[in-house]
């Protein structure tokens, strides 16, 4: 059986749908029933309301990562780490995976930053509201005016 290659309403519905429960393209089109990624591109700069659904659902994507983001700091992973020594021997511990944790959350809020920047990205508070008092008064000196005020410089 061959992937569909031909846009529809349900395929692109179904593809939104399961981009705005926090799976990413690539995962989907590696199902056999659906499009190559190229084909859901081609339809993206084809159909325009299929552009605007798939947008939205990136926003919704967005929120679904933050609910992961939530459930991952939440949820302790057990592991084994194993160092081996100088001499070979292999030293195993056992204990929450937080690093990998960590790199797993990290990911998903940079992307949550990226899908949503005014919901989940960084902000700068910057007040731009405070008046600067530099003013220049400058006006022309002559050069007798310039050498009474600072000296010749010349030292006597």
């Amino acid at each position: 059986m061959s992937r569909p290659s031909d846009y529809s309403e349900n395929l692109a519905s179904k593809i939104c749908e399961m981009i705005a429960d926090g799976k990413s393209l690539r995962s989907i089109c590696q199902d056999d029933d659906m499009p190559a990624q190229s084909t859901v591109f081609k339809w993206l700069g084809d159909n325009s309301s299929f552009s605007e659904q798939y947008a939205h659902a990136r926003e919704a994507q967005a929120d679904a990562l933050f609910d992961e983001i939530l459930h991952i700091s939440n949820t302790p992973v057990i592991g084994e780490k194993v160092k081996v020594d100088a001499e070979g021997k292999e030293e195993v511990t056992r204990g929450d995976m937080i690093e990998h944790r960590r790199l797993q959350i990290d990911a998903r809020k940079w992307m949550a930053g990226k899908l949503r920047p005014k919901k989940y990205g960084d902000r700068l508070d910057v007040d731009l509201n405070g008046n600067v008092g530099f003013v220049v008064g400058a006006k022309p000196v002559t050069e007798e005016q310039w050498l009474q005020e600072h000296g010749s410089g010349a030292e006597s």
